[in-house]
């Protein structure tokens, strides 16, 4: 049985509201007819779009298309219509997202040697900390905004903790990270102030931890003072290179983990059939459902709609299409993560489903660095609210809500819920 309808007869308009809502039709319709598909999109840029999965892996770990903007034949990067608002003006462009082999292999190794698997496994026990804590602040309630006062918080509190912010500070970033994720909703030029804001503060953070840190690293050190080490011992990480690698984290590490969690919790409200299974599972105390079902979420509706900016450095052949040098192509992963011809029944939601080499996360070298973390954030954060809150639903009806403008990026505006209050002496304390 479908969760979807079925496509458009005809081609479908691309990048409207009513799309943002539900853009899986349409995706089909192109998957189906135009698996890369030249479009114009709302800033005025042309594209290629890529839908059909085999085309978006082999896309995603092309070494012609390069992440570099220097690549693109029109100016429109200096315009701020490819890549992160401000970023350029904030000296921000040498992170992980926007280079090549050599550097970004480079790079890449140094951040890895601050970001391992072992940090995260032991940064556990924080993220449950902040999970609770938040939802003690609304589970007396009866009723939250699951967006505001859950999904968003919890990954800014926690990617600002592991990278050695200040708490005292926290609130700034909070700020300037809830202006970039509002994209065209808010004030105009709003994201690129918060950018070099942002910016300025990292390079400050930066400065002062380099010249307090001590000759050995302490357990628990926090993510900046990793990089910092790591580029003083061989070899070289500059400082714009530090505060774009900062920079990068926190942006990339925060919205895809707001989407995660709130697409997440969506898809378990309307889909109770599956969402109690995963009750019923943690309730027993098993972990299995819950590991594949993060999975599914991810395959399912996931935080990130198309893969960042890619850019031909020669001419080639993707689908069919004959793509010319300079060219910007995306890769739309929500419609490869939905293509029959990769997943059995892709629109239907399975938490046990096996077989689930989705690209939420990317594939080949750019695959996301900060995976583990959202995808350990993610884990917590839904057991924990289907555990404390087991009658969490829905507040709104589905067609009255809002996702969030933006190419890149698909998440809820707002999540309102309910829920039977938690008496006070049942809260954490």
């Amino acid at each position: 049985m479908t969760d979807q309808p079925a496509p458009p007869s005809t081609a479908p308009e691309l990048f409207t509201w009513e799309f943002a809502a539900d853009p899986y039709p349409a995706y089909a319709w192109l998957r189906e007819h135009e698996p890369v598909r030249r479009t114009r999109l709302p800033s005025g840029v042309e594209a290629w779009l890529v839908t059909r999965y085999a085309d978006a892996r082999q896309a995603l770990a092309d070494q012609r298309l390069s992440k570099n903007p220097a690549h693109h034949d029109e100016p429109a990067h200096a315009k701020g219509k490819t890549g992160i608002p401000g970023e350029r003006k904030a000296e921000l462009m040498t992170h992980l997202l926007n280079i090549d082999p050599p550097d970004h292999t480079r790079l890449r190794r140094l951040v890895s040697k601050a970001f391992t698997p072992r940090r995260v496994a032991e940064f556990a026990p924080r993220v449950q900390e902040l999970t609770d804590d938040l939802i003690d602040r609304f589970a007396r309630t009866g009723s939250a905004d699951l967006i505001h006062e859950f999904a968003f918080p919890l990954p800014i509190y926690a990617i600002c903790d592991l990278l050695g912010v200040p708490r005292e500070d926290q609130d700034d970033f909070r700020d300037w990270a809830g202006m970039m994720i509002r994209h065209g909703g808010g004030p105009r030029g709003g994201v690129a102030r918060s950018v070099k804001k942002m910016r300025g503060y990292l390079a400050e953070l930066i400065h002062r931890k380099r010249a307090a840190l001590p000759a050995e690293p302490t357990p628990g050190e926090d993510l900046i003072s990793g990089l910092i080490r790591a580029s003083d011992h061989g070899e070289h990480l500059t400082e714009n290179e530090a505060a774009a690698m900062a920079f990068i984290l926190l942006f990339a590490g925060f919205e895809t983990t707001v989407n995660l969690i709130g697409n997440g919790t969506y898809a378990l409200l309307t889909h109770p059939g599956q969402r109690h299974r995963l009750q019923d599972s943690l309730a027993r105390g098993e972990q299995g459902l819950l590991e594949t079902g993060i999975e599914e979420l991810l395959r399912f509706d996931g935080p990130v709609e198309l893969a960042t900016w890619r850019f031909a450095t020669e001419p080639l052949t993707l689908g069919g299409q004959h793509i010319a040098a300079g060219d910007p192509v995306l890769v739309v992963l929500a419609a490869a993560d939905r293509d029959p011809e990769r997943f059995a029944d892709p629109d239907v939601l399975d938490l046990a489903r096996g077989d689930n080499q989705h690209l939420g996360y990317g594939h080949g070298i750019h695959y996301c660095l900060g995976a583990p973390l959202a995808r350990l954030e993610g884990r917590t954060a839904l057991a924990t609210l289907l555990t404390r809150l087991p009658d969490l639903r829905l507040a709104a009806d589905p067609a009255d809500l809002r996702w969030r403008g933006g190419l890149i990026m698909r998440g809820l505006r707002t999540l309102p819920v309910e829920f039977t209050p938690v008496p006070e002496q049942a809260v954490q304390p």
